[in-house]
Formats: C-alpha cells, sequence, structure tokens
C-alpha cells in the first residue's frame, strides 16, 4: 500500500513526489513515457526557464484569479532557486525576470530525480494507467499490474504537446469522479487570421509590438506567419483572445504616429518611405498596398492621416483559430477551481484525490510562470498527503 501514487511525471508531479517523500510517504510516480520530464527537456528552446522572478497571481488566467494566491505565496521563485543552487546548476536572467539554465534542461531533470531518489520516491516509467476506482483506497489497473494508494495526485498536464504524449486523460479521471472542466483550449499559441491576404508575402518579419486583447497589452516581438500571427506578444495576448473580437496592435509602440508625421508633413515623401524609417521596409511595402494611403506626406489629407495613424497603431485583427494544441505551449482551462482546496489541491468532493500543475485551470503567462505553478501546486499537495 502507498501513502501516494503520482499519475505524471512531469515537472509538477515530480516535485510534489519529493515533497510528499520528504516527509516520510510512501510514493510512487507513473509516468507512460519512457523518461520522465519530456516537455522540461524541451522547454525554453532546450535550456527550460524553470521560473520567473515577478511570478504573482497577475501573471495567470483562471476562472477564480484568487485561487493560484495561496499556493504561489507558500512556495516562491526564491524557493526554487535555492534547490537549483544546491544542486550547483548555472542560470541566467534572460529578460523580465525570466530565468533559464545556462547549459541544459536536462539539469532540471536530473536535480528532480535524485531529489525523488533522495526521498526515497518510486518512479515507472513507460507504464500507464488503465483505470482507477476507489474503494477502501484508491485501486489502479496499470500495464504493469494492479496498484493502491491512500492518495492519488493526477499531475497529468494538459492537451497541449501531444506529440510527447499530452492527453486528456487527467480530464477524463476528474469528470469520472464528477468533477466540472471549465472549457480548454490550446493557449501561448500562435494565432490564424480570419482574412489573409499578404499572408505569404509578410512571413518570417518580425516587429516590436504592442498587442492588446481583452484589457491586457503585452509590448514584445511579433512574427508574421503564412496563416497569421506569432511571437512571443501575440502568444502572450493568445491566453485572453476571444474568436469574436479583434486583437489590437500598436506597430510604433511607445512613438505616436500623428507626432511623428506633423514634423515631416510639409515633406513630398511618400507615406511608405516615411514609414520604413520605423518598420522594416518589406513590411511597409506589403502593408501599404492594403492597408494605407501611399501618397506624399505633403498631399495626405487630415482625414487620411488620422486613418493612417489608426491603422498602424490600433490595427485590428480578427483571428479564426489558434495553430492548435500541436503548437501550443499550454492548455487553457482544465479542472474548475471550484472543485478543489486552493490549499491543498485536494478535491472537495473525493478525499485524497489532488490535481495539480496544467490540468487544472490555472494558465500562466509566456515566461517561465507555468512552471512556477507546477512547483507551487506541487509543493501544496505534496504537503498535504
Amino acid at each position: 500500500m502507498n501513502d501516494a501514487i503520482i499519475i505524471g511525471g512531469g515537472a509538477a508531479g515530480l516535485f510534489c513526489a519529493v515533497e510528499a517523500g520528504k516527509r516520510g510517504r510512501k510514493v510512487l510516480v507513473i509516468e507512460h513515457n519512457p523518461q520522465v520530464g519530456k516537455k522540461i527537456l524541451i522547454s525554453g528552446g532546450g535550456r527550460c526557464n524553470f521560473t520567473n522572478l515577478a511570478t504573482g497571481p497577475e501573471n495567470f488566467v483562471s476562472e477564480n484569479p484568487h485561487f493560484c494566491k495561496s499556493a504561489l505565496a507558500r512556495f516562491t521563485p526564491e524557493d526554487f532557486i535555492r534547490l537549483v543552487r544546491k544542486h550547483r546548476i548555472e542560470y541566467y536572467e534572460k529578460k523580465l525576470g525570466q530565468l533559464f539554465c545556462r547549459e541544459t534542461s536536462r539539469h532540471i531533470v536530473d536535480m528532480l530525480v535524485a531529489e525523488c531518489a533522495r526521498a526515497g520516491v518510486e518512479i515507472r516509467t513507460g507504464c500507464r494507467v488503465r483505470s482507477i476506482v476507489k474503494r477502501d483506497s484508491f485501486e489502479l489497473e496499470t500495464a504493469d499490474g494492479p496498484v493502491s494508494a491512500r492518495s492519488v495526485v493526477i499531475a497529468t498536464g494538459g492537451r497541449s504537446y501531444p506529440k510527447i504524449g499530452a492527453s486528456g486523460f487527467g480530464y477524463q479521471i476528474a469528470e469520472q469522479f464528477g468533477l466540472t472542466i471549465t472549457r480548454t483550449r490550446p493557449s501561448l499559441v500562435a494565432l490564424v487570421q480570419a482574412e489573409r491576404h499578404n499572408n505569404r508575402a509578410l512571413a518570417g518579419i518580425s516587429i516590436e509590438a504592442e498587442v492588446s486583447a481583452g484589457s491586457h497589452s503585452f509590448r514584445e516581438n511579433i512574427l508574421f506567419t503564412h496563416r497569421g500571427l506569432s511571437g512571443p506578444a501575440i502568444l502572450q495576448a493568445s491566453n485572453y483572445w476571444k474568436p469574436s473580437e479583434p486583437v489590437t496592435i500598436d506597430l510604433l509602440p511607445g512613438k505616436t504616429f500623428l507626432e511623428l508625421i506633423r514634423k515631416e508633413q510639409h515633406r513630398s515623401l511618400r507615406l511608405s518611405n516615411f514609414l520604413s524609417e520605423f518598420l522594416p521596409h518589406r513590411f511597409v511595402e506589403r502593408f501599404a498596398v492594403d492597408m494605407l494611403p501611399d501618397l506624399p506626406l505633403n498631399r495626405l489629407s487630415q482625414h487620411e492621416i488620422e486613418l493612417a495613424a489608426d491603422r498602424i497603431q490600433k490595427w485590428r485583427v480578427l483571428f479564426a483559430d489558434t495553430e492548435g494544441y500541436g503548437r501550443a505551449e499550454v492548455t487553457l482551462g482544465g479542472v474548475s477551481t471550484r472543485e478543489l482546496s486552493s490549499q491543498t489541491m485536494e478535491s472537495k468532493k473525493v478525499a485524497g484525490l489532488y490535481f495539480i500543475g496544467e490540468v487544472v485551470d490555472v494558465t500562466g503567462w509566456l515566461g517561465g510562470y507555468n512552471f512556477q505553478w507546477a512547483w507551487a501546486s506541487g509543493h501544496a499537495a505534496g504537503n498535504s498527503i
């Protein structure tokens, strides 16, 4: 009889196992992949953006924005950094508080596996869970035979990255036990434009911009693709994007187009040439054809100037879809926070059943926030089991 079986050997599952094991609990981690931590290994371009120094509740999306506060307060980025330093893993701050391994994300996986070994945690890889029932304890049928435990932790992640085995298994278990699932969709993902005119010609162009979706704005690069837009600012905005609402893009963030053009309005310089002083020439060429009155500055009417300003600094783009789970970094939505204790991540309906990490309806911004949620939610459950 195990004290806890953790299904999923990713960031949240392994960290939960460490915390429970340190408290003397008998813990078994079951991972269906041949190795643990596959998503950790490919994250951050292979260097794992393992946390963000600026982590706060405001960096997360959830039906209940207050749910994440307790876990995040009790396990902070500094707490995880101490563990990283203990294992002498070199790291650096890239930008905006984002911390990356200096060498390889393999170091984070090795650290978690070493901590599991030190805490007496058993890890089984290449093992699928076929069914779970609860009687006096939880009884699981696996590819390696039956196992049982007093508690079960679902740390299976979301549907993003199906190529490494991601599935909806965690949601199925939640529904089996009568828990509600908040609607899920791909997020931190490129968006597909509803109308595509010059996408092929613009593909590959990168521009610093401020992207606004709903009440949230992000100033980073956008990247034009054959089907729409990507880049950090678009990925961030995808957390808040709604299919029926346009995303607003300011292509000259920190500048005022009307002031810039007012100083040069006496010139015979064409609008496209003027804009090329601030934006990539290939972009201006293609953008001006469809969107702007490409006349000499001294021949532009006040209405045409205001129209150009609106399209440059308030470009409204309708997106029809995302690029899907195959390209998404995370899954938005998940097990409803109404079903769980924010202190322990335990189900309010089923004693001993826990949900942690991405499977829960808590989604972080791009930049290490989702890993910090994995550590914090894993810590909360691991200290409750």
